[in-house]
């Protein structure tokens, strides 16, 4: 058994709310215990997966969030920084999924969000065990 943790940008409940059972459903689905934190916005995520994995408290973690398309170019900093944050702390080893939703609006947003569709956030905590596994054999 690992414990994950979980750590959202709760921007918009409803969706997050789904993100998150998705997320947990998979985890508890393998034994696993599970945290969840919540932080400001996608672009916290990173940092925050950092100060978690310096305490070694978590075996792994699951990045969760919606980043919605708007009218300024704010999208692509948001969505591509995270992006680039979590990518970086998984070069370094660290066991995350990735399940920053980054759409064009909350119709995308609630297919794959749901867990009764897509489950963004159940394949992510499936990513973030795979690279847990994988973490664990090559140590």
């Amino acid at each position: 058994m690992a414990k994950f943790l979980i750590v959202e940008a709760r921007f918009y409940d409803h969706l997050n709310d789904m993100l998150v059972a998705g997320a947990t459903a998979a985890l508890k689905a393998k034994g696993h215990e599970v945290e969840v934190i919540t932080v400001p916005g996608a672009l916290e995520i990173p940092g925050t997966i950092s100060m978690a994995a310096e305490a070694q408290i978590y075996d792994g973690f699951v990045a969760i969030g919606v980043v919605i398309r708007g009218e300024t170019y704010h999208f692509e900093i948001v969505a591509g920084e995270s992006a680039r944050g979590i990518m970086a702390l998984t070069m370094d080893g660290i066991a995350i999924g990735n399940g920053i939703l980054t759409v064009e609006n909350e119709a995308q947003a609630i297919v794959r969000a749901d867990p009764k569709q897509k489950d963004k956030g159940g394949e992510a905590a499936i990513a973030a065990m795979a690279l847990l596994n994988l973490q664990n054999r090559f140590n």
